[in-house]
């Protein structure tokens, strides 16, 4: 039992490696990288898919929500600019994974989850793994958490059918969020810079995520 144990861990470890050999083809912020290699993602995936935690794409979590592409958590952190002193929001906790990698790259993390399965889940895995600057809320209906509000950076990790203008309040001037906006089935991920007057807007990649459930948002069918 424990060999089988020591090889599955250091099969682990080598497609740990190739991922991260993989993504700095594309990612340029060691920071990232770093934070990626870091943070065990088979502690954020159900038993049965422990073995696929490092291929590059998405997983199901249960609950009909999915742990994103590492490609595609890598390049959203990577668009948020962090240095290390922010107070960031991330809307869609999730499995827990996004808010560890931007646990290691931030101040604070805020994150918010609508199913209340899923947020205790993220909570307990996350303190399990000894991040002790990440709140796990449970999502209301207004989108955000304003009581810890303005916010240098804003994480969406589901699709809106625009740029919802609570966030953009709960946002600091100079703070950036990255967002996918679109339809339901197809979307485009954005990153919005707050400025003293208005919004720069840059698109990084076509994308698909799960839908943004509340005001300002998607309802639920």
């Amino acid at each position: 039992m424990g060999e089988t144990s020591h090889r599955s861990t250091a099969k682990l470890v080598a497609a740990r490696e190739k991922l991260i050999e993989q993504l700095h083809r594309e990612i340029s912020d060691e920071r990232v990288l770093r934070a990626m290699a870091k943070v065990p993602r088979e502690a954020f995936v159900p038993g049965n898919s422990r073995h696929l935690a490092y291929e590059d794409r998405p997983l199901p979590i249960g609950e009909g929500q999915t742990i994103s592409q590492p490609f595609i958590v890598a390049l959203m952190t990577q668009a948020l600019e962090l240095v290390g002193t922010e107070k960031v929001l991330e809307l869609g906790a999730g499995s827990g994974y996004q808010a560890a990698i931007l646990a290691e790259m931030a101040r604070e993390v805020i994150t918010v989850e609508r199913i209340p399965k899923l947020a205790q889940r993220a909570k307990r895995t996350l303190e399990k793994l000894g991040y002790t600057n990440v709140q796990v809320h449970l999502a209301g209906k207004i989108l955000g958490w304003r009581a810890e509000a303005p916010y240098d950076a804003i994480m969406v990790t589901a699709a809106a059918p625009r740029i919802p203008k609570e966030l953009v309040n709960q946002l600091a001037v100079n703070g950036r969020m990255v967002i996918p906006v679109g339809s339901r089935w197809e979307q485009d991920l954005l990153q919005v810079r707050k400025q003293k007057k208005g919004m720069a807007i840059t698109n990084l990649t076509p994308c698909r995520f799960v839908p943004l459930i509340g005001e300002e948002a998607w309802s639920e069918e």
